[in-house]
């Protein structure tokens, strides 16, 4: 019963910023760790940062670190992802989800949704 809706991508072009937003509705499980996973054409779905029920702990990709910045805000069940740098590496289908483990790298859900579209032209 919880809806997870990405929104904010789009087409850049290489070197510009985007701020992901990832909103949370029905019974959203606010305590649990947030993450975000990215999938490009042809390539496997791959985990790029997450954050913490608190936001104190975050953790990032090292092809995303020091680019990506993930924060939360519960008050809106609202997770955001801004990405700065982007580079044509990053196009992808941006997906968030319910993360758990240390590394906060495992998806909580089996399912995902159609996620929002980031496209990098060089």
């Amino acid at each position: 019963q919880v809806q997870l809706v990405e929104s904010g991508g789009g087409l850049v072009q290489a070197g510009e910023s985007l701020r992901l937003s990832c909103v949370a509705s029905g019974r959203t499980f606010s305590n649990y760790p947030m993450g975000w996973f990215r999938q490009a054409p042809g390539k496997e779905r791959e985990f790029v940062a997450a954050i913490s029920w608190s936001g104190d702990s975050t953790s990032y990709a090292d092809s995303v670190k020091d680019r990506f910045t993930i924060s939360r805000d519960n008050a809106k069940n609202t997770v955001y992802l801004q990405m700065n740098s982007l580079k044509p590496e990053d196009t992808a289908v941006y997906d968030c989800n319910f993360v758990r483990g240390r590394v906060m790298d495992i998806p909580l859900h089996t399912y995902w949704g159609q996620g929002t579209q980031v496209t990098v032209s060089s």
